[in-house]
């Protein structure tokens, strides 16, 4: 699986992303805010605060989701 290298957090708990083979997904978060891990996210202002670590989305708090979830989940885009 290709690494992430650029997200941009969006309303609605949307990511999109880009990964390492110059593919974009945009990627809903939304089905995993109901478990404990992902529940900081739910507040908007912290989801904005998504960035890439390590090819993968991080957030404070060392919350992460794995780089093949976002990669075969997300929905491709084309410019």
């Amino acid at each position: 699986m290709p690494d992430v290298v650029a997200v941009i957090p969006e309303p609605g708990h949307s990511l999109r992303l880009t990964f390492a083979n110059g593919e974009c997904r945009r990627f809903d978060m939304t089905p995993y805010l109901g478990y404990p891990v992902f529940q900081r996210l739910r507040n908007p202002g912290f989801f904005g605060l998504a960035r890439v670590d390590y090819g993968t989305v991080t957030w404070p708090g060392e919350i992460d989701i794995a780089p093949e979830t976002l990669y075969v989940e997300g929905v491709p885009e084309y410019p």
